[in-house]
Protein backbone atom coordinates (compact mmCIF):
# COMPACT_ATOMS: atom_id res chain seq x y z
CA UNK A 1 0.00 0.00 0.00
CA UNK A 2 2.75 2.44 0.80
CA UNK A 3 4.39 1.71 -2.58
CA UNK A 4 1.19 2.68 -4.33
CA UNK A 5 1.06 5.93 -2.34
CA UNK A 6 4.69 6.64 -3.21
CA UNK A 7 4.09 6.05 -6.94
CA UNK A 8 1.01 8.20 -6.80
CA UNK A 9 2.94 10.95 -5.00
CA UNK A 10 5.84 10.83 -7.48
CA UNK A 11 3.39 10.94 -10.40
CA UNK A 12 1.76 14.04 -8.89
CA UNK A 13 5.21 15.60 -8.39
CA UNK A 14 6.20 14.90 -12.01
CA UNK A 15 2.91 16.29 -13.29
CA UNK A 16 3.35 19.35 -11.08
CA UNK A 17 6.89 19.88 -12.40
CA UNK A 18 5.75 19.53 -16.01
CA UNK A 19 2.85 21.91 -15.38
CA UNK A 20 5.15 24.46 -13.75
CA UNK A 21 7.63 24.23 -16.63
CA UNK A 22 4.91 24.65 -19.27
CA UNK A 23 3.25 27.44 -17.27
CA UNK A 24 6.54 29.26 -16.96
CA UNK A 25 7.13 29.05 -20.73
CA UNK A 26 3.59 30.11 -21.63
CA UNK A 27 3.67 32.93 -19.08
CA UNK A 28 6.98 34.26 -20.41
CA UNK A 29 5.64 34.22 -23.97
CA UNK A 30 2.44 35.95 -22.85
CA UNK A 31 4.43 38.67 -21.06
CA UNK A 32 6.59 39.18 -24.14
CA UNK A 33 3.48 39.43 -26.33
CA UNK A 34 1.89 41.99 -23.98
CA UNK A 35 5.04 44.13 -23.98
CA UNK A 36 5.17 43.98 -27.76
CA UNK A 37 1.51 44.92 -28.05
CA UNK A 38 1.95 47.85 -25.67
CA UNK A 39 5.00 49.05 -27.61
CA UNK A 40 3.05 48.75 -30.86
CA UNK A 41 0.14 50.79 -29.51
CA UNK A 42 2.49 53.46 -28.15
CA UNK A 43 4.29 53.71 -31.50
CA UNK A 44 0.97 53.79 -33.38
CA UNK A 45 -0.28 56.63 -31.19
CA UNK A 46 2.99 58.55 -31.63
CA UNK A 47 2.93 58.34 -35.44
CA UNK A 48 0.56 61.29 -36.11
CA UNK A 49 2.65 63.61 -33.94
CA UNK A 50 5.89 62.41 -35.51
CA UNK A 51 4.43 62.75 -38.99
CA UNK A 52 3.30 66.32 -38.24
CA UNK A 53 6.75 67.19 -36.87
CA UNK A 54 8.45 65.67 -39.90
CA UNK A 55 6.32 67.73 -42.28
CA UNK A 56 7.01 70.91 -40.32
CA UNK A 57 10.76 70.26 -40.41
CA UNK A 58 10.61 69.42 -44.12
CA UNK A 59 8.69 72.62 -44.82
CA UNK A 60 11.27 74.68 -42.89
CA UNK A 61 14.19 73.09 -44.73
CA UNK A 62 12.48 73.48 -48.10
CA UNK A 63 11.80 77.15 -47.39
CA UNK A 64 15.42 77.78 -46.43
CA UNK A 65 16.73 75.96 -49.50
CA UNK A 66 14.31 77.92 -51.70
CA UNK A 67 15.42 81.25 -50.28
CA UNK A 68 19.09 80.35 -50.71
CA UNK A 69 18.46 79.18 -54.29
CA UNK A 70 16.66 82.43 -55.11
CA UNK A 71 19.53 84.46 -53.67
CA UNK A 72 22.05 82.47 -55.69
CA UNK A 73 20.05 82.84 -58.90
CA UNK A 74 19.75 86.58 -58.25
CA UNK A 75 23.48 86.89 -57.62
CA UNK A 76 24.31 85.01 -60.82
CA UNK A 77 21.87 87.13 -62.81
CA UNK A 78 23.33 90.31 -61.38
CA UNK A 79 26.87 89.13 -62.12
CA UNK A 80 26.04 88.23 -65.72
CA UNK A 81 24.39 91.57 -66.48
CA UNK A 82 27.44 93.51 -65.32
CA UNK A 83 27.97 97.27 -65.80
CA UNK A 84 26.41 99.25 -68.65
CA UNK A 85 29.68 99.81 -70.52
CA UNK A 86 32.12 97.17 -71.63
CA UNK A 87 35.06 98.11 -69.45
CA UNK A 88 35.49 100.24 -66.42
CA UNK A 89 37.39 103.45 -66.91
CA UNK A 90 41.07 103.27 -65.98
CA UNK A 91 42.02 104.51 -62.58
CA UNK A 92 43.31 108.05 -62.52
CA UNK A 93 47.07 108.31 -62.56
CA UNK A 94 48.80 110.24 -59.84
CA UNK A 95 49.30 113.90 -60.67
CA UNK A 96 52.89 114.80 -61.31
CA UNK A 97 54.47 117.00 -58.72
CA UNK A 98 56.55 120.00 -59.56
CA UNK A 99 60.21 119.23 -59.35
CA UNK A 100 61.92 120.73 -56.37
CA UNK A 101 65.20 122.47 -56.48
CA UNK A 102 68.11 120.76 -54.95
CA UNK A 103 68.68 121.69 -51.38
CA UNK A 104 65.25 123.23 -50.89
CA UNK A 105 63.03 121.40 -48.54
CA UNK A 106 59.31 121.27 -48.96
CA UNK A 107 57.14 122.41 -46.19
Amino acid sequence: MWILAWVELSLVAVLLAVGLFLGWGVGAQYARARRGWNDYRAAKNAVPGARRTAWLLLRAVTTKVGVIALLLVGAVAYATVGPDHERAEPAPSPTPTASTKAGVKER
